[in-house]
């Protein structure tokens, strides 16, 4: 018997497994680009997250202030949630670096607004 030599190969299995090794990296990039404002949040010994949080203030490493993911001034801070009714619960996520006062005027214009349900996130510390 002698084997014949090949006249041409099959592309198809091949092909196959390019459209699932693509969809694959598809479908990772998607969580890998998850488009939030870095922050590097402080660390405390309990840090737990209020999963209603509907309203999130960021406050990033060069002190721009963020309500829900557009930048706004932080005297533009009260006007801006004027509209909101006071039991919004809000979460304010502020980078280790920024500057304290930046910090308490954004928390001072929420309590001026008579917004209570204020959380700050950290992360949990690696120290039992």
């Amino acid at each position: 018997m002698e084997d014949k030599p090949f006249e041409s190969m099959n592309m198809i299995p091949f092909i196959d497994i390019m459209l699932v090794l693509l969809t694959i990296v598809l479908t990772t990039s998607t969580f890998i680009a998850s488009g939030r404002i870095p922050v590097h949040l402080p660390q405390a010994s309990g840090s737990a997250l209020d999963k209603d949080s509907n309203r999130i203030i960021e406050i990033d490493a060069q002190g721009r202030v963020f309500l829900d993911g557009k930048a706004i001034a932080p005297e533009a801070l009260p006007v801006a949630t004027a509209s909101f009714p006071k039991s919004t619960p809000f979460l304010l996520r502020a980078d280790k670096t920024v500057q304290l006062q930046r910090f308490i005027d954004v928390a001072d214009a929420l309590k001026q607004s008579g917004f209570s349900r204020v959380a700050v996130q950290t992360q949990q510390s690696g120290r039992p």
